[in-house]
């Protein structure tokens, strides 16, 4: 089914594989923001969804000098203050939490810049000159992720905030890096030689969970975006060493019969004790759980490894869209839980 072009074509009207094949070139698009002069000691994020995946990678890479947190709700933290930089995120510009957030932070005198494709945020930013990074328009906000990765980090390497030096330049050298890897995922590619295709027909008719060290959870945390969204199968994530403490334990007992599939995305730039902790994992949970299907990042750099995780992800989700006979792209049900929320 998956070497078959005619029948991928039927089914992925929006050319959802097109998007995931050309996402590298979200890496070269050019931000045009002001410089950041005034004194900041902390970094508050507030984005849900896709849109906070993106500071979540930036937190492994490029990493920042001053406290940075993600914010997924409708409250800010009672920290944020006029020193504390406020990163108001929303592909739509219309998400309700994001702009909860926003109302705070400008009533707490914050300093405040925009990430928005437009929508209510873009109008706001217009409105109280706030600065605003414009994302161009793609299909949905989970095919956006590098653009708002590409995002913050240009404002936040401009205020001098992050630890990698170069961050732009090593960006550009990612995509590149994607652009050659993501050929050997593509449709034309068979399934005998296709890494994505494989794990996609592992997958079917499983609900999955996807692990990862501390350096990876942002990967594990979009492939789990990216069952739900496009392939419409439910599926979680964790990561270690969190999950040695508790969650192993689950996987011991019920249900007898586990109609799960897992994964472990792993990295030889995690510490080394993570890499320990998932080979004892494998080992002790061996016939208690299905064997997890390992998943070894390739890439010389954490970043190369986090984004390479991330568009294979985003393959393995599309084809295994493909595979339960649907369109990836349309996202009816929380579009119309959105409206039923503003009745």
């Amino acid at each position: 089914m998956l070497d078959d072009l005619k029948y991928i074509h039927q089914k992925d009207l929006s050319d959802a594989l097109g998007i995931a094949e050309k996402q590298w070139q979200q890496l070269e698009y050019k931000f045009e923001l002001p410089n950041l002069s005034f004194p900041i000691e902390n970094i508050v994020y507030a984005g849900m969804g896709g849109s906070a995946l993106s500071a979540m990678i930036s937190q492994s890479w490029p990493g920042y000098n001053l406290p940075f947190e993600v914010v997924r709700n409708y409250n800010l933290p009672v920290y944020v203050s006029n020193k504390t930089l406020c990163i108001i995120t929303s592909y739509s510009g219309n998400t309700e939490e994001t702009l909860a957030c926003l109302e705070q932070a400008k009533a707490k005198s914050a300093h405040i810049i925009i990430i928005a494709s437009g929508g209510k945020l873009e109008v706001l930013a217009k409105e109280n000159d706030y600065p605003m990074a414009l994302i161009p328009k793609v299909e949905q906000p989970r095919f956006a992720a590098l653009y708002i990765l590409k995002a913050v980090t240009t404002i936040l390497e401009k205020a001098g905030l992050v630890v990698v030096k170069d961050a732009e330049q090593n960006l550009h050298q990612t995509g590149q890096f994607l652009h050659e890897s993501i050929k050997s995922w593509l449709p034309t590619v068979p399934t005998d030689n296709n890494q994505a295709k494989q794990i996609a027909q592992e997958l079917m008719g499983k609900s999955i969970v996807v692990y990862g060290g501390p350096l990876l959870f942002p990967a594990a945390y979009k492939w789990k975006i990216s069952f739900n969204e496009n392939a419409k199968q439910i599926a979680w994530c964790n990561q270690l060493p969190e999950f040695s403490h508790n969650e192993m334990l689950g996987w011991t007992e019920q249900p007898v019969q586990k109609p799960y599939a897992v994964i472990d995305l792993r990295s030889n730039l995690e510490n080394e004790r993570i890499q320990k902790r998932f080979e004892v994992t494998e080992r002790l949970l061996s016939g208690k759980r299905p064997a997890p299907i390992v998943v070894q990042t390739k890439g010389n750099s954490l970043l190369e490894q986090i984004l390479w995780s991330v568009a294979l992800g985003d393959f393995v989700s599309l084809y295994l869209a493909l595979l339960n006979g649907l369109d990836p792209t349309p996202v009816d049900l929380i579009e119309k839980f959105k409206n039923s929320l503003a009745e």
